[in-house]
C-alpha cells in the first residue's frame, strides 16, 4: 500500500502550485481601486480566447472586482485545488467539467453557493437555470456549482444515407427504438465480407444515456443507495449488446479502432464510416465546415439532421447531460467577487446580452431559457438549425451522472463494463455483473462518507 505523502512535502507541493499559477497569471495589473478574483479555468486555444473576453468584458462592466484568469490545462486539476488550499491560497473560482461535484462538496472543499451569496440571490439562480444546469450543481439540498455551459447530446444522421435506405423522407423523431434498430440495419453494409459502414452503434460510455431513455436511475438519491442493477438499466445494457451479438465483436472492436485513424481526428459521420451516431452539439462546428469546404469546391453538399433519443417508456427520460460548472473552493480570498462573476456569465440580473455573446462566440448552449431566447441567440440558432435542435433538447428531461462522493470512479465502472461488453466475445451475465459493480460503488460511497470531510480535517488542525 502507499504510504501518504508527509505534510512537508505537501505544503512545499502546494507552495510551488501557487506560484507557478501566480507567475503565468500576472499578464495585467490589477487597479489599486479593485478586489481581484483570481479564476482557474481549463480552456486553451480558441476556446481560451472566448473565455478571455468574458473577463475582459467583466472587467470593463463593474468598478468593484477585478477577474485574473489563468488557464490551468491537463491532468490533476483536483490535485492542483487541494494543494493550493493546504498551502492556503486557493483560487478564488475554478470551472471544471468532471463528475466532481458530489466528492468535493463532500469533503467541504467547496463553498455552497448560499454560503456566498443571499437566499434570495441564490433562488433567482436556481430559477434561472434551466433544470438540466441545474441538476448538476445540486449536492445535499444546496447549490455547490452553478452550470456555465450545458453538454447534450443526441443523434446525429445523413439523411442521404437514411432515405437512399428507407426510401423515403426521414422523420423529424424517431418512433421508437426499434425504428433506430430498423434503420441501422438498412444502412448498414459489407464489402466482401467486410463491415464497410454501419447504420448504428452504441457507444461503451453511453450507457449514461440509454439508461434513463429506458426508465432507469442509476442512483436512488432519497435512500442513498446505488441502483446500477435496476431493471431498465439492465434492459438498456441489453440492447446495446445487441448491436455486438449482430455485428460480431471483433468486428466491431476493429471497427471502432479504424475510427481513430481518421485522418486530423475527423467525425466519423462526415467520412460516412456510420449513418447515425450518438455526440454532442460541439460536432455541429464539423459539419458545417466540411459542408463550406464542399460548397467552395462545387460539390454536393450532404444534408444532416439530429433525432433527440427516442424513448422505451413512458418512464423514460430524454438522455444524459453533463457540462461545465462553476466552483468556489473554501477559503478563498473574495468569493463575493466570484459570485459577481458567476452572474455575469450566467446573464443573472440583466446581463443576457453579455451571456448570449458568450455563447455565440464559444458555440455554447445557453444554461437559461432567457438567455437562449434572447434576440442575439436567436439569430444565432437561425443561422445554424441543427445547433438549435440541441439547445431545444437542453430544456428536456436530461439526466446528469449521479452527484455523489466517488462519483468519478461510478463513471469508469460503469464504462470499463459496458466495453467489455461491447468489444468482447465472452458471455456475460449482465445481471450478475451490474450487482457486483452495484455492491462494490456502495461499499465504496459508503467508505468515503465515514471519512471525515477535508473541511473537518483541516479544523483538527
Amino acid at each position: 500500500m502507499a504510504r501518504p505523502l508527509p505534510i512537508v512535502i505537501l505544503l512545499l507541493l502546494a507552495g510551488i502550485v501557487a506560484v507557478w499559477g501566480a507567475t503565468i497569471s500576472l499578464t495585467n495589473e490589477t487597479p489599486l481601486d479593485r478586489e481581484e478574483v483570481v479564476f482557474w479555468h481549463f480552456w486553451s486555444g480558441s476556446d481560451g480566447e472566448v473565455v478571455n473576453d468574458v473577463v475582459r468584458r467583466f472587467n470593463a462592466s463593474q468598478s468593484d472586482y477585478y477577474v485574473r484568469a489563468v488557464s490551468m490545462p491537463g491532468n490533476n486539476f483536483d490535485m492542483k485545488l487541494f494543494l493550493s488550499i493546504t498551502g492556503g491560497d486557493p483560487p478564488d473560482l475554478i470551472n471544471q467539467d468532471d463528475p466532481i461535484v458530489g466528492d468535493w462538496a463532500f469533503r467541504g472543499a467547496i463553498y455552497s453557493m448560499e454560503e456566498i451569496a443571499s437566499v434570495e440571490e441564490v433562488e433567482n439562480m436556481k430559477d434561472w437555470l434551466l433544470p438540466s444546469a441545474r441538476s448538476l450543481g445540486e449536492y445535499d439540498g444546496r447549490l455547490y456549482a452553478v452550470c456555465n455551459g450545458l453538454d447534450i447530446r443526441a443523434l446525429y444522421f445523413n439523411r442521404e444515407l437514411v432515405e437512399e435506405a428507407l426510401g423515403r423522407s426521414v422523420p423529424d423523431e424517431l418512433e421508437s427504438i426499434e425504428q433506430l434498430d430498423m434503420i441501422a440495419e438498412l444502412c448498414t453494409q459489407y464489402t466482401d465480407g467486410e463491415l464497410t459502414q454501419i447504420g448504428y452503434l452504441p457507444d461503451p460510455r453511453r450507457l449514461w444515456a440509454w439508461g434513463p431513455v429506458f426508465g432507469g436511475d442509476f442512483y436512488d438519491e432519497q435512500n442513498g443507495q446505488v441502483t446500477a442493477s435496476d431493471e431498465a438499466i439492465i434492459s438498456a445494457l441489453q440492447w446495446m449488446q445487441g448491436y455486438r451479438q449482430r455485428l460480431g465483436a471483433n468486428a466491431v472492436a476493429t471497427y471502432r479502432q479504424n475510427d481513430q485513424s481518421l485522418p486530423n481526428k475527423m467525425f466519423p459521420l462526415l467520412a460516412n464510416r456510420y449513418a447515425v451516431i450518438l455526440d454532442g452539439q460541439w460536432r455541429v462546428r464539423d459539419i458545417e465546415a466540411a459542408q463550406k469546404v464542399s460548397r467552395t469546391r462545387g460539390e454536393p453538399v450532404t444534408r444532416y439532421g439530429v433525432w433527440p433519443l427516442p424513448a422505451e417508456s413512458r418512464q423514460g427520460k430524454t438522455g444524459w447531460v453533463n457540462g461545465n460548472v462553476f466552483l468556489v473552493p473554501r477559503h478563498a480570498n473574495n468569493a463575493q467577487g466570484a459570485w459577481e462573476f458567476i452572474k455575469f456569465w450566467t446573464g443573472l440580473e440583466g446581463h443576457e446580452k453579455d451571456a448570449a455573446e458568450t455563447c455565440v462566440a464559444g458555440g455554447w448552449i445557453p444554461v437559461s431559457k432567457h438567455v437562449a431566447e434572447s434576440l442575439e441567440f436567436q439569430t444565432y440558432l437561425s443561422e445554424h438549425p441543427l445547433f438549435a435542435r440541441f439547445v431545444d433538447f437542453a430544456a428536456t428531461e436530461q439526466v446528469p451522472t449521479p452527484l455523489v462522493p466517488g462519483a468519478s470512479r461510478y463513471y469508469r465502472e460503469v464504462n470499463n463494463l459496458v466495453q467489455r461488453v461491447m468489444y468482447d466475445d465472452e458471455v456475460v451475465d449482465l445481471t450478475a455483473e451490474l450487482n457486483m459493480l452495484e455492491q462494490t460503488m456502495q461499499k465504496h460511497i459508503d467508505r468515503i462518507r465515514s471519512h471525515p470531510s477535508f473541511a473537518e480535517e483541516q479544523a483538527d488542525e
